[in-house]
């Protein structure tokens, strides 16, 4: 997104956003090529129908409708939260330089937090009572240092990060809805959350955490960062997937080294033999992140819409580079930048082709700017 002037939406335009990235096959990425190419959701929503025909869908594509938008906006007022746009004053900044930042969110708290120097904790949830310990004490040396901390609100070091920085400012992002919490058992921890720090949604309230929401929640905990600690981790672990996130945002990562014994540290030490920053104290990740970790508010990143090449491009090479991504492409994840030197390129038709065959359910979009078709 381009840097800009962030200021509030009026209730149509809310109404608009709502609408646009509720709508079927409308995933974060889209939704910013829709609105920086026709200027206003409004506009995109009219051009759904022709973009998703185009893309060969056959059956008519399921736009979110007004009454929906109202519902969910009432729905998030009943939770005690707000909406808030990514063009918006509230919204954290850091994440909205994301390139797949979620154009709404669902913030229940101090939203003044997730605009501070904000560092990530995260970690097993089956952790040891040291490893707990650890995220406890690192989370209560950070918040002393000004700097607030943010995790997903999970068992485990997640809980302890966030019990160990109640007292100075702590965000939990949830893969749910902000209203419905998870784990069950963490329910207190929530509501403390609530009252003295931040809660942060993507998802609809009302929405029962599934597995595909973890992963985008995960992207969340790390773009509202300057820098992510993984304290415990197993080789194949979500805290590894948060890891990966903040190195494709630009975010540091950083990691305490545990036994070789441990299963709960080998992704830990393994994130240390790819560069991670090896962490013993909150010193560690000061000494590193400042002064960037207090960026002014101000140089953050807006949805400005500004002509967008993914919807320039002419008919002829648009419908040229869908039929060829339809043949070479695989469920397999596929990066865009390998797809744009394999067709000669012309960026601005590849990106084309990939939005309509999104808009049409043939196509998902992956972490890393890669793409896949959709298994049928």
């Amino acid at each position: 997104m381009e840097f800009g002037h962030r200021q509030a939406l009026t209730d149509d335009e809310r109404i608009g956003w709502l609408r646009l990235i509720r709508s079927e096959n409308v995933g974060p990425v889209t939704f910013w090529h829709l609105l920086r190419h026709f200027g206003s959701a409004a506009d995109a929503l009219d051009a759904l129908p022709d973009l998703s025909r185009r893309g060969g869908r056959t059956n008519p594509v399921r736009i979110a409708s007004v009454a929906a938008a109202e519902t969910e906006i009432g729905a998030t007022r009943k939770a005690g939260a707000r909406l808030v746009a990514a063009q918006e004053p509230d919204y954290p900044w850091r994440l909205a330089t994301t390139e797949d930042a979620p154009p709404v969110i669902a913030v229940r708290g101090e939203a003044a937090l997730a605009s501070a120097p904000v560092v990530a904790i995260v970690g097993a949830r089956n952790a040891s009572s040291n490893g707990k310990r650890f995220a406890r004490t690192i989370a209560q040396d950070l918040g002393a240092a000004g700097v607030t901390v943010a995790s997903g609100l999970a068992r485990g070091i997640d809980a302890a990060a966030h019990a160990g920085s109640l007292e100075s400012g702590t965000i939990a992002v949830v893969a749910g809805g902000i209203d419905v919490c998870y784990p069950p058992e963490h329910e207190e921890l929530m509501e403390d959350i609530a009252r003295r720090g931040a809660i942060l949604a993507e998802q609809p309230a009302g929405t029962k955490p599934q597995g595909r929401h973890f992963p985008r929640r995960n992207r969340i905990v790390s773009g509202i960062a300057s820098g992510v600690l993984v304290v415990e981790a197993a080789a194949r672990s979500g805290s590894l997937i948060t890891a990966r996130c903040a190195g494709e945002q630009g975010r540091d990562v950083f990691a305490v080294p545990g036994s070789p014994l441990d299963p709960r540290c080998t992704g830990a030490n393994g994130l240390l033999r790819d560069g991670a920053v090896l962490t013993e104290s909150a010193a560690d990740i000061l000494q590193v992140l400042q002064p960037g970790l207090r960026e002014p508010p101000d140089r953050a990143a807006t949805a400005e819409p500004a002509p967008d090449a993914a919807l320039q491009a002419a008919d002829p090479e648009v419908a040229d580079a869908r039929r060829s991504l339809a043949d070479f492409l695989s469920p397999a994840p596929t990066p865009i930048d390998d797809l744009v030197r394999e067709f000669g390129d012309d960026s601005a038709a590849v990106a084309a082709a990939l939005l309509e065959l999104e808009l049409a359910g043939r196509l998902e979009r992956h972490p890393g700017n890669r793409v896949a078709l959709v298994a049928v």
